[in-house]
């Protein structure tokens, strides 16, 4: 009887979670800029290491902007690259080229955008990641956002796109890791969304930021935040709202988005979500930490009803009604955000890739707190 109400009560906390976010995401209206009057100067700023697969489609991508040239610079941080990175970055003449030449195991990315940061010319910065691959219309769409709503802090949208390899056997062997990744990072988005628009709690991904260069030093810049591997985005961004809390904004809009690849393997997976996630000891924000602890004991009661149903039958037909349930007060708030981003056809596996979800959120969560793990051919805690 005990865990039967436990598990009544923590359903009907999460589920009017999940409804709050999705009536959140519907109400959150597509941002439309048609003015062309730019004045926004920007500076980008790319940390790269070891992506010489990478970072030569996104200068391209960034040659092809069609915000003014004259109003955007490009500096590509060189992190500590042994392969051809350095190289192919000298073949975009308009793209200045910087060496990072200090750093530790847990802040060499942020130590980078810092350095290219103190090399920046202009007054907007802009940060994304080598292996990503923005719209066209990017920078005119943070540009155009900035100037009507004068927000110190924006967050953007990033969304995966498969990097399954062209062979059959590696599709195969990829596919489930592939959709699971898409889903669930189409999930985090809309959360970053609504949380950020409603002025609930501080998250976005680094892979789409964009912010004034004199905030940053106003904050300190990655002080008192530098020891954590991970934290160049949400750990700054948490230092931001605290002192400009209403000038934190997210943009919805199509035309921002920023594309970034899956991991190729459940081994890259888990290491890149256990980086993520070893920040969570620096929030200090109470609405994030109240979130993600009912998020984790809603998903080990999982757990507790699999292995109590060794022993009675009746907690296995209460974890498979909690199974569907789960899933059904999710799914309008899923395809909301998966129709949005074109992802609609992703939303079919939902039901199925439901326990890889809750093992990986159990997992991740415990671990990311206690061991170490590599991340770009380093070992960082």
């Amino acid at each position: 009887m005990v865990v039967f109400i436990l598990t009544i009560f923590l359903f009907v906390l999460y589920a009017g979670m999940m409804i709050f976010y999705w009536l959140g995401w519907r109400s959150l209206p597509d941002v439309i800029l048609n003015d062309k009057n730019y004045s926004t100067t920007i500076s980008v700023i790319i940390a790269a290491r070891n992506e010489e697969n990478n970072i030569g489609n996104l200068l391209e991508k960034l040659q092809q902007q069609t915000y003014p040239e004259y109003l955007f610079e490009v500096i590509v941080v060189n992190d500590h690259s042994t392969d051809d990175t350095a190289a192919i970055v000298k073949k975009f003449p308009l793209v200045r080229l910087i060496d990072l030449k200090t750093g530790e195991a847990n802040s060499f990315k942020k130590k980078a955008i810092e350095e290219g940061i103190a090399e920046a010319k202009n007054d907007l910065i802009v940060t994304t990641d080598a292996d990503c691959s923005p719209q066209y219309t990017w920078l005119e769409s943070i540009a155009g956002f900035k100037q009507k709503t004068n927000s110190l802090f924006i967050a953007a949208p990033v969304i995966l796109d498969s990097s399954k390899a062209n062979t059959d056997s590696a599709q195969e062997e990829n596919e489930l890791l592939d959709i699971f990744q898409q889903l669930d990072f189409l999930i985090l988005q809309g959360i970053t969304a609504v949380s950020v628009s409603k002025k609930i709690f501080s998250m976005c991904n680094g892979a789409n930021l964009a912010y004034d260069k004199n905030i940053f030093y106003e904050v300190d810049g990655f002080k008192s935040i530098d020891k954590v591997a991970s934290g160049d985005d949400m750990l700054l961004m948490q230092k931001v709202r605290r002192s400009h809390p209403s000038q934190v904004a997210y943009l919805k809009s199509k035309s921002a988005i920023v594309f970034s690849k899956t991991e190729l393997s459940w081994k890259n997976f888990f290491n890149q979500r256990l980086r993520w996630a070893s920040k969570a000891r620096m929030y200090n924000e109470l609405n994030i930490f109240l979130v993600q602890f009912l998020v984790y004991i809603f998903n080990l009661l999982f757990l507790v009803l699999f292995i109590a149903s060794f022993w009675e039958f009746n907690y296995f037909i209460l974890l498979l009604i909690l199974w569907i349930a789960k899933t059904l007060v999710e799914l309008p708030f899923v395809n909301s955000v998966a129709t949005y981003f074109n992802k609609r056809h992703l939303v079919k596996w939902f039901f199925f890739l439901q326990p890889v979800h809750i093992v990986y959120t159990i997992v991740v969560g415990l671990l990311s707190q206690f061991v170490n793990y590599k991340w770009k051919d380093r070992r960082v805690r």
